[in-house]
């Protein structure tokens, strides 16, 4: 099933010809960020196997999951913001539901090193856990 923000982006990265054009967009992505809380930029918050340091904080609001993040690398808040936007806003089911086929549609999962496909994958794996948490939360709740 098609997904419109995911076709948004895929349409916005398809005017570039070479990935230092899809590099330099990424970048000036990373300015659209969620700002994260300072005091969520702890351990805590940090996400394993990644080669740069990245948060993400996740809340349910009204039934839907709202993200913010922070990363020190800008390449890395580019793609954290890519998935911010695709899945912010969603039910937690709709979450882990969504196939993120966008990474590979712009070439995403191709031109990134090992290390930061990695990281990519962590980060996706976060925010689907962030969204399983709170689909358990909500159906407690429903059953209470």
């Amino acid at each position: 099933m098609k997904d419109k923000v995911q076709e948004e982006i895929i349409e916005e990265f398809s005017v570039f010809d070479d990935w230092l054009d899809r590099y330099d967009h990424l970048i000036g992505l990373s300015d659209t960020l969620p700002a994260i809380a300072p005091e969520h930029r702890t351990e805590q918050y940090l996400i394993e196997g990644c080669q740069s340091r990245v948060w993400i904080d996740a809340e349910l609001r009204d039934g839907r999951v709202r993200f913010t993040a922070d990363s020190d690398a800008i390449i890395t808040k580019g793609i954290i913001a890519l998935l911010i936007r695709v899945l912010d806003g969603r039910t937690p089911r709709e979450i882990l539901d969504t196939e993120l086929y966008f990474i590979d549609a712009i070439g995403l999962g191709a031109n990134l090193s090992p290390t930061r496909a990695n990281g990519l994958l962590a980060m996706v794996r976060q925010m689907r856990l962030f969204a399983l948490a709170f689909e358990s939360r909500l159906e407690k709740e429903q059953h209470a």
